[in-house]
């Protein structure tokens, strides 16, 4: 039988090794085509794919197991469960894996896409630019159709030449713009604060005007300390929540 084949990570030895690898394993799930097979290779195939130890692979497996994304069967191996669905809040350590994975899953609609004027609140972030390419787009539960959040996403137009619009209804832009444009990614800085739905969200999301809603705004730096791209998403309040993970080491 043909196994799932996951992503590849560099791993960042900062970070829990096995967190790593169940975030990156994570979003590969949560990002597979329907076609993909549904049964994982072995533990220790994974452990040499990603470079980790047996136990650290076991570690990160356990993890998703308990998120209900895998079943692991004696003697029959581990399988991706069809019908997950992403539950459990992300503990979110500083990985980018992490928030490529926070951001996969669902399905996804562009609604549209071009160059635009730099919002004002965002000047600060592209010094020198007029303009910036936009991206907006509308996630939904993959088996309600129900709409979860509405992304919008502020990037170089240099970035934004390299980026096919198709690729964006499968990933996130985290992960086009880290795996696909080649992006050099340093750091993202997330913030979350509460609001209430305005006229536009409430019609998007389909709920009532004025509902609670998440506002994240997450900023993606490269090495030298330049803003790549400012993503803004509108959750609704009633299907996410977010848990951050403070490691003390």
């Amino acid at each position: 039988m043909t196994s799932f084949a996951p992503d590849s990570i560099v791993l960042n030895r900062k970070l829990p090794l096995w967190y790593q690898v169940s975030q990156s394993l994570r979003a590969s799930i949560l990002g597979r085509s329907p076609a993909d097979p549904l049964r994982l290779p072995t533990e220790e195939r994974l452990a040499e794919h990603y470079g980790v130890s047996v136990l650290t692979m076991r570690q990160a497996l356990k993890e998703l197991e308990e998120e209900g994304l895998i079943s692991r069967h004696r003697r029959r191996g581990t399988f991706i469960e069809p019908d997950a669905r992403r539950g459990a809040p992300v503990r979110l350590l500083g990985s980018v894996d992490a928030i490529v994975a926070q951001q996969s899953g669902m399905t996804t609609k562009l609604l549209s896409h071009g160059p635009a004027p730099v919002p004002g609140g965002l000047v600060d972030c592209f010094p020198g630019l007029t303009e910036v390419a936009t991206y907006h787009r509308l996630r939904s539960d993959e088996k309600t159709g129900e709409p979860t959040n509405h992304a919008v996403n502020h990037v170089r137009p240099e970035l934004a030449a390299r980026i096919d619009p198709d690729d964006l209804l499968r990933w996130p832009m985290t992960k086009v713009l880290r795996d696909l444009v080649k992006a050099d990614i340093s750091r993202i800085t997330d913030t979350v604060e509460a609001r209430l739905a305005d006229p536009e969200t409430a019609r998007l999301l389909q709920v009532p005007l004025l509902s609670p809603i998440l506002h994240y705004t997450g900023v993606t730096y490269d090495t030298a300390g330049q803003v790549l791209d400012v993503a803004v998403i509108h959750y609704r309040g009633d299907r996410f929540s977010f848990t951050v993970t403070l490691d003390a080491t």
